[in-house]
């Protein structure tokens, strides 16, 4: 028998198993909590400190399985016991891949009961299995790009191809899917690495002062113009201009735009002279440029001009192959950089974060990496992940109940308050003994 009161979750919809099992507990020397439904099972685990939960599958509306799941992200350190009247070996199986790490199959005796009780509270410092971030093997990581997924090659082949000459480039990707990288590994790595590198991001540049930072001004030229100032493409002049989020860009500024790249030249604001530029211009775009085309809202010669090399980054939800060397590069930048260089990160974090649909890309996973970092001591646990990542148990259906259900719900809950006194609740009901049981059948 246990020394110590620890805390025993049961929940199962049939109140006969509920004080059955709550009858063994108290003559095992647990404290016990019950529940009906999964629902109610959550409010416990929510506001209680639980050390074990034993659970039966079949259950209405949300079924035991659910629960499981539902544990093992929130609550993955406390142990989880199944019981059940259906003895099937698929259920078993599915039972333990949720997290349960006891089966047992009704009826069972209270000996069994309280073996596996015993072993599984005996076993749960053994649950903490941890794979080291030493362990994941970096492939591939190119200035800053990293990864080995055959989407990542291909973008990298097009990078050696246009590295060294001074062609239009066009980046199409999702926001967070490092299209900016891309852009860098071009210039970087090709032979005008030594001339500047200017990226301009049209959507936070306010609409009024986008000509005048590209393509400069006179002095004079406007209120304010007390000198002249050369604009960002002739900063660039040898280098590589990087213009982010072109699809933002204003009609005028892309008639502007349209005659840089077929004049190779610009003309200040305020100036009559035009002036040559020599400038690689790549631009990026998180938008359906072809469709903003056809809506007439992008105009199609600009298009054509600054598609002349097309590279498309895609998204971190179909490229999963490259998440965990992702992960590990995270893991060394921002463990050294808070001075955390042991840190190291748990499988079943590494399954939860594969499994999770990244809308935010590598940007988001970069992100929630540094946070967990912040968080944890030596180790990334279940704890440290975002609620958001874990497992959600589907929203119960709105199910209509007669009178009498609900004044049995409501029986059971008092029921539950006074450790099962029949006398205590009837009294607290206000309602004889007799009545009560009559309510309960």
């Amino acid at each position: 028998m246990s020394l110590m009161k620890q805390k025993i979750l049961i929940v199962d919809d049939n109140y006969d198993m509920l004080n059955l099992i709550q009858r063994h507990l108290k003559s095992f020397n647990y404290h016990s909590y019950r529940a009906s439904s999964v629902s109610e099972a959550i409010d416990v685990l929510k506001y209680t400190d639980i050390d074990l939960l034993i659970t039966d599958l079949n259950m209405p509306e949300i079924n035991g399985i659910e629960l499981l799941k539902y544990a093992e992200e929130h609550y993955p350190l406390i142990p989880k016991l199944v019981i059940t009247g259906v003895n099937s070996v698929d259920n078993a199986v599915t039972a333990l891949k949720s997290g349960a790490l006891e089966y047992l199959h009704k009826p069972f005796t209270s000996n069994e009961l309280e073996k596996a009780i015993d072993e599984l509270l005996a076993k749960t410092n053994l649950r903490h299995l941890i794979t080291t971030a030493d362990s994941l093997i970096l492939n591939d990581d190119y200035l800053g790009i990293v990864g080995s997924s055959k989407q990542l090659k291909k973008v990298v082949e097009i990078i050696e191809r246009v590295k060294d000459n001074k062609v239009n480039v066009l980046i199409e990707g999702e926001s967070g899917t490092g299209k900016e990288l891309v852009a860098q590994a071009i210039h970087y790595k090709g032979s005008f690495a030594g001339m500047p590198f200017i990226s301009v991001n049209c959507g936070a540049m306010p609409e009024n002062l986008v000509e005048s930072e590209l393509f400069g001004y006179v002095k004079g030229a406007f209120t304010g113009a007390t000198e002249s100032k050369i604009g960002l493409f002739q900063a660039a002049s040898g280098g590589t201009i990087f213009l982010d989020e072109i699809g933002t860009a204003s009609l005028a500024v892309q008639t502007r735009l349209l005659r840089v790249l077929q004049e190779k030249e610009i003309t200040k604001i305020g100036s009559r002279n035009a002036e040559k530029i020599n400038v690689r211009i790549i631009c990026a775009t998180n938008c359906d440029l072809h469709q903003m085309v056809i809506e007439g809202t992008f105009r199609e010669d600009l298009y054509y001009r600054i598609n002349v090399v097309n590279i498309k980054t895609t998204p971190l939800r179909d490229k999963k192959e490259d998440l965990v060397l992702l992960i590990n590069n995270f893991i060394k930048k921002y463990s050294i950089e808070y001075n955390k260089p042991t840190v190291t990160i748990h499988e079943k974090v590494i399954e939860i974060l594969m499994r999770y649909s990244w809308p935010g890309n590598v940007r988001e996973l970069e992100n929630i990496i540094q946070r967990m970092i912040i968080m944890c001591d030596d180790v990334i646990n279940i704890q440290h992940v975002p609620d958001a990542l874990k497992y959600h148990v589907p929203a119960e259906k709105i199910l209509f109940k007669s009178l009498k259900e609900y004044e049995k719900e409501q029986i059971i809950k008092v029921l539950t308050a006074v450790s099962n006194n029949k006398t205590q609740a009837a009294k607290i009901l206000q309602i004889d003994r007799k009545t009560l049981n009559h309510k309960l059948s």
